[in-house]
């Protein structure tokens, strides 16, 4: 801008891509100080007197006001000629009020984020030394004891403010440190441990410990819970379920382990052999409904019926191997609360009706209604068709043979067929002697 010696904006010239020309030209011809906010007059006027009295300068920041609202500018003013004219070259300062802006937000979010911390460590403090369980806190990497609450202390008989730098293995006997080593390398590959059998370093025994794992600061540590078992309900250490699981992999029943979606867990060696999978960690994962089930039924019901009665005994269906072929089982199943969700357990074993069954033809299709209806979910409703069309034909044909002796030029005339059409489908069917015909000259 290029004011006069009173004051008086004579011309202005905007270079700014968002500064608002028009706007700027509606100040020409009037005074600068009547085109600024009021907290602004002081400073325009400072700076007119300094550019005009003095050779020094300093930048001031003014609220110029334009059609457009108040816009923030960054002012120098500078003496022009022995006249009393004076420059004031102006830079925007929106953009750095935007970033200001967002510092003070994001200053303001860190607080906030920073009281919740406080708050949540705060909870965390309380709960941590009002609890009846006792807890310790591991670092993995030394077996140092981070902190401990004071049930802690009370279970182990020490001061638990006391236990904080300590190796967590000095605090339990010489037979029960590789148990305790045990437990803290289960927790680091399986992130918790199952609970196991422990002697503290007095001899005192009736301890059982749980492990979990966390990560805090970029290192691992592990949490411990330990508790007095009551003497009529000892905890189940190592050996013993390393017994257990042997006994189950090794039962001649097939035994699946599901989720609350039927996703498989664990498996025994019977449901590989029996599905044909190679090992554990090709079924560890895949839906039981792949192996299980005639298509859109069985699980359905069955599912529906475990979460109503919490188990299902001599459930009927079929098992499908990973190559497609079919199995008559009969399956019992259990539900087993685990936390908010549910655990499945599932025995199952070859049908004992398959024993019941009438022999089959030579080419293996079904006489009775109830061996075609055993047929839906093994192969599609068009098979099924055309396998019942085979044995309603042959069927008629074996009951026209029998009707007229054996002679096929009755039973062609019975039937309704040529004689060459019905040797056709004796031929195809391989129903009779083909080689004599008694009665008839086929």
């Amino acid at each position: 801008m290029v004011i006069d010696r009173n004051g008086v904006i004579r011309d202005v010239a905007v270079s700014g891509r968002d500064l608002p020309v028009d706007g700027f030209n509606e100040i020409v011809e009037r005074r600068w100080v009547d085109t600024v906010s009021s907290e602004s007059r002081r400073k325009v006027e400072e700076m007119l007197s300094e550019a005009s009295g003095s050779s020094e300068f300093r930048w001031r920041e003014v609220n110029q006001q334009s059609s457009h609202g108040a816009i923030p500018l960054r002012f120098v003013a500078l003496q022009a000629g022995s006249d009393g004219r004076v420059i004031a070259l102006g830079h925007d300062l929106r953009g750095a009020e935007a970033l200001q802006k967002q510092v003070i937000q994001a200053q303001q979010e860190m607080e906030r984020n920073y009281v919740r911390l406080r708050q949540a460590e705060a909870r965390y403090r309380v709960l941590f030394q009002i609890a009846s369980e006792a807890v310790i806190v591991v670092e993995l990497a030394n077996r140092k004891i981070i902190e401990a609450n004071p049930a802690a202390g009370r279970l182990l008989g020490l001061d638990y403010s006391s236990l904080s730098g300590r190796q967590v293995v000095k605090l339990f006997h010489d037979d029960a440190r590789e148990s305790l080593i045990n437990l803290l390398n289960d927790a680091a590959a399986r992130g918790q441990s199952g609970s196991v059998s422990l002697r503290l370093a007095d001899g005192q025994g009736g301890i059982s410990g749980m492990a979990s794992l966390f990560r805090s600061e970029g290192a691992a540590h592990v949490l411990m819970s330990l508790s007095k078992t009551a003497p009529d309900q000892p905890v189940m250490g190592d050996e013993s379920k390393v017994r257990l699981l042997r006994v189950l992999n090794h039962i001649p029943d097939a035994f699946v382990v599901t989720d609350e979606q039927l996703n498989i867990l664990d498996v025994n060696l019977a449901f590989l052999e029996l599905v044909q999978l190679a090992s554990t960690e090709a079924a560890k994962g895949q839906p039981l409904n792949d192996f299980i089930g005639r298509p859109g039924a069985d699980l359905r019901l069955l599912v529906g019926s475990l979460q109503e009665h919490g188990s299902v005994r001599n459930f009927a269906t079929v098992t499908r191997t990973a190559f497609g072929d079919f199995e008559e089982i009969e399956l019992s199943a259990v539900s087993v609360p685990e936390g908010l969700e549910a655990a499945y357990g599932f025995i199952f074993r070859p049908s004992r009706r398959t024993l019941q069954l009438p022999i089959m033809p030579a080419r293996g299709l079904p006489r009775t209604a109830e061996q075609l209806t055993q047929l839906v979910g093994r192969v599609s409703l068009r098979e099924i068709v055309a396998e019942t069309t085979d044995v309603i034909e042959q069927m008629c044909i074996e009951a026209a043979l029998s009707l007229t002796g054996n002679n096929r030029a009755n039973a062609a005339e019975v039937l309704g067929l040529s004689r060459q059409s019905l040797y056709s489908k004796l031929k195809r069917h391989g129903v009779g002697n083909l080689d004599s015909d008694p009665g008839g000259d086929l």
